[in-house]
């Protein structure tokens, strides 16, 4: 009586576990191997951590001043990068 589903890798956990992986892959252009992706991601996991702090663990206020402290932390790395 279980559901299976029959498409490869839908029943795969380790598979699932990957899957925001490889939709951020997929979206930012196909990667032409494993090193490039691995690279891009290691520098945009932490700027991602940086702008998009755990919500669920804030007030709404605190989220609005986390995200502000982020774009003016932003903001400083890009006037000592261009100056």
């Amino acid at each position: 009586g279980a559901d299976h589903r029959a498409h490869k890798g839908l029943n795969n956990r380790i598979e699932g576990s990957h899957r925001p992986t490889r939709k951020r892959e997929k979206i930012m252009g196909r990667f032409k191997s494993q090193q490039q992706a691995q690279r891009f991601l290691a520098a945009h996991d932490q700027i991602n951590a940086i702008f998009k702090p755990r919500r669920y663990r804030l007030t709404a206020n605190s989220y609005r001043h986390a995200r502000a402290d982020a774009f003016s932390l932003w903001d400083d790395y890009a006037r000592e990068m261009t100056a």
